[in-house]
């Protein structure tokens, strides 16, 4: 089968929705597809047999294009949609893998292209856009009445998790496929040589970590707050934060010195994704304070998989997935949240227990090998569906 991949954001970053892109170049490959990426033009290089990489122009200054709704992704969309118009005048394909708004893109050419489209739902975009502009609250309705349009015009719609599978099985009830998200460290446990987080810190105490982005959704306010009062009662405590763009951290290194714990909170930027199964395995603690949305964040996934005890807010973004018997799900205020993290740092050996089961459950449910059945169950579905008809079809814009 012939993709068109698209890929409305910066390709490759090591961030949630770059990544489950990834992974799926990686499945696709492995069934031997040829596949067009389109992504916009930042982004690492990455290689992988049978793909062709097209970026969009850069538009006059935009760079560091970051995740969620911004003025500058709806400029880098408009690039984006123009590169897509070319590149189905240009060739032939099977079908379109759209992520996220380029669904939308997919649904406007297909009267033209006759070429079907998957819709890949990383997130709920209404809620997504009125999360971050809550003003356009009361336009919640027209938004999600826009949303619905993809969904049901696709050939399939590929949720991330059950949370949004179930929104979407409101608007339509064939073809649904989840397509979970994957622990990324190896099976094997993380080697042995790197940097050691006391040695360099100065920790003599606990560790806990967080890892990812430092967008407001991701609650980093609860955390750096929850754990100014976790260290009025456990001194010893240090709180290590991996990831974030340069401005995030500045402006969160301020928040932890008003709050009197920045001698405390150690901001390392970005690292690498093969080196987080270091990081994690120093780590008393991985925590997850995410407030909004609801799909799960893909290192929640890696977190359990670690078996290092994990503490997440109790809220659909994580108890979906998520039970007490694999992970700390605490509620999402501070004084709630505080106690559930001393309690995982003072009753070790039951926080160990629960971390060993939360391993043996991604082993299980969240591996590699059961991200590349699902893709090739949708992909053999649709190849041998009535959606799968553009080789025969003689119109479109191909064709002009």
């Amino acid at each position: 089968m012939r993709i068109l991949l698209a890929a409305p954001h910066p390709f490759y970053q090591e961030r949630g929705t770059p990544i489950a892109v990834d992974l799926l170049l990686r499945a696709l490959c492995e069934r031997r597809d040829t596949v067009d990426v389109l992504t916009f033009h930042e982004g690492e290089h990455r290689s992988h047999p049978g793909v062709t990489v097209h970026r969009i122009p850069a538009p006059p200054g935009i760079h560091d294009v970051g995740p969620g709704p911004s003025w500058k992704k709806l400029v880098c969309d408009l690039y984006f949609f123009v590169g897509m118009i070319r590149l189905l005048r240009g060739n032939r394909y099977d079908m379109i893998h759209a992520v996220e708004e380029s669904a939308f893109m997919a649904m406007l050419l297909k009267p033209l292209t006759k070429v079907p489209f998957i819709y890949d739902m990383d997130s709920a975009l209404s809620t997504q856009i009125v999360d971050k502009y809550p003003l356009l609250r009361p336009f919640r309705p027209l938004l999600r009445g826009l949303e619905s349009l993809p969904i049901r015009t696709a050939a399939a719609v590929v949720p991330v998790c059950e949370a949004l599978a179930e929104e979407v099985r409101k608007r339509r009830t064939n073809n649904v496929v989840v397509l979970k998200d994957i622990s990324l460290l190896d099976s094997a446990p993380p080697v042995s040589e790197g940097p050691s987080l006391r040695e360099e810190l100065g920790i003599s105490g606990s560790v806990s970590m967080y890892i990812g982005n430092l967008e407001p959704y991701q609650g980093i306010d609860l955390l750096l707050e929850s754990f100014a009062r976790l260290r009025s009662t456990v001194r010893t405590a240090s709180l290590v934060v991996i990831g974030g763009a340069a401005g995030d951290v500045d402006r969160y290194t301020a928040r932890a010195e008003g709050l009197g714990v920045r001698r405390v909170v150690h901001f390392l930027g970005p690292k690498p994704v093969e080196q987080l199964g270091l990081f994690m395995a120093q780590a008393d603690v991985l925590v997850s304070p995410r407030i909004r949305g609801v799909n799960t964040p893909m290192k929640v996934y890696s977190y359990l998989h670690s078996a290092v005890p994990v503490l997440a807010t109790d809220l659909p973004t994580h108890n979906q997935v998520v039970t007490q018997d694999i992970a700390r799900l605490a509620p999402a205020a501070v004084g709630s949240f505080a106690e559930a993290w001393r309690d995982l740092l003072e009753n070790r050996e039951a926080a160990l227990a629960m971390g060993q089961r939360a391993q043996a459950f991604i082993e299980r449910e969240h591996s590699y090998n059961a991200f590349r059945t699902t893709v090739n169950a949708l992909y053999d579905g649709l190849d041998q569906g009535p959606h799968h008809r553009y080789s025969q079809d003689t119109g479109g814009l191909n064709h002009r």
